[in-house]
């Protein structure tokens, strides 16, 4: 255990082919999902310097003019820049939030080729990466890359585990992930202004408010800069530690509804306090966008009744974005190919 809260999961003997690995992986992430919705992952194959270059990327990404920045604007696929204060949390708040969020953000998604299908067609949050000029960032693209290799591969080895979570085979979800969804998010949050302790609620400015997400899995490389907190379902906040070489994992809205809301989403925040610049790269991953999201069949029973229709990633997101982002609410009305 981590800070006596947070369960630490060591994939170690997983990756080392051991008997019964899995199994007993399944039966912690089981445990961590049923009382704190958050795990740290140890072990996990994905080399430090590469984390450390793509926390680089982001300080250089970051540190552009703004106008260089502003030609990469985001777009309908949540793809690109997001300015300061460009999105509001609604959807999945904690509460009547009506203050944007004082952080900005690039967005990064599976590279595409410009022919393919998806791309062609025109198909919502499939679309292509924008980069920025080489000659301003020299190997960006190519660590952006490398990284979201990397962490798709990290989540692709959690795959089985969360199998044996849910007492399914080790290929279960083999199919419904095979091309999966991802962003990665690069996140700059400036320091926060000082706020007497005991404001909540519109009162305070966060860098990101109270919310949870909407991924099967995120998985958050550790941050020098303190800011994180989540909220045990006892209520209590707490600081999230830490450790080093360790990811963060946690599950969003689209896990519950893999798990037929069995499986906690947990609430968490940002407030940057530290009095510098912090950055953070969150990595979200999910299953093909069309694919039929729907409780597996170990989460439901006669104690259990189903409790949510099928959706996908893509309509989830759909509603997600019109209702969070303020580029995608201003053009909620425009039509929108399929």
């Amino acid at each position: 255990m981590t800070d006596d809260t947070i369960p630490v999961l060591d994939l170690g003997p997983l990756l080392a082919g051991r008997p019964g690995a899995r199994e007993a992986l399944g039966a912690e992430l089981a445990r961590a999902f049923t009382t704190v919705g958050f795990y740290f992952v140890v072990n996990h194959g994905v080399a430090q310097p590469l984390v450390d270059d793509a926390f680089a990327a982001a300080r250089r990404f970051h540190a552009l003019p703004d106008a260089a920045k502003a030609a990469l604007a985001i777009d309908r696929h949540n793809i690109g820049y997001m300015p300061m204060r460009g999105a509001t949390t609604r959807v999945n708040a904690l509460s009547e939030n009506r203050r944007p969020n004082a952080n900005a953000a690039v967005f990064f998604k599976r590279e595409l080729a410009p022919d393919h299908p998806d791309v062609v067609a025109g198909k919502r949050f499939r679309g292509l990466n924008h980069w920025p000029d080489p000659s301003l960032l020299p190997g960006f693209r190519d660590t952006i890359l490398a990284y979201c290799a990397a962490m798709e591969g990290l989540a692709r080895r959690l795959l089985p585990v969360y199998a044996a979570a849910l007492g399914l085979p080790a290929g279960w979800f083999d199919a419904a992930f095979a091309d999966a969804m991802f962003t990665l998010r690069m996140s700059h949050y400036p320091p926060a202004e000082p706020i007497p302790d005991g404001i909540e609620g519109d009162g305070r400015e966060w860098g990101l408010a109270p919310h949870t997400d909407t991924s099967f899995l995120t998985l958050l490389a550790q941050n020098r800069i303190p800011g994180l907190s989540l909220r045990l379902p006892d209520g209590r906040w707490i600081d999230a530690p830490a450790p080093a070489g360790a990811f963060l994992v946690n599950g969003g809205n689209l896990l519950r509804l893999w798990t037929n809301g069995r499986f906690l989403a947990t609430p968490h925040r940002v407030l940057n306090r530290s009095g510098g610049e912090r950055y953070a790269i969150p990595f979200f991953f999910d299953c093909a966008r069309d694919w039929p999201i729907e409780p597996v069949p170990t989460m439901v029973d006669a104690d259990h009744p189903r409790r949510h229709p099928t959706t996908s990633y893509g309509e989830f997101m759909e509603t997600y974005q019109r209702a969070n982002f303020h580029h995608a609410a201003d053009r909620a009305a425009e039509p929108v190919p399929a």
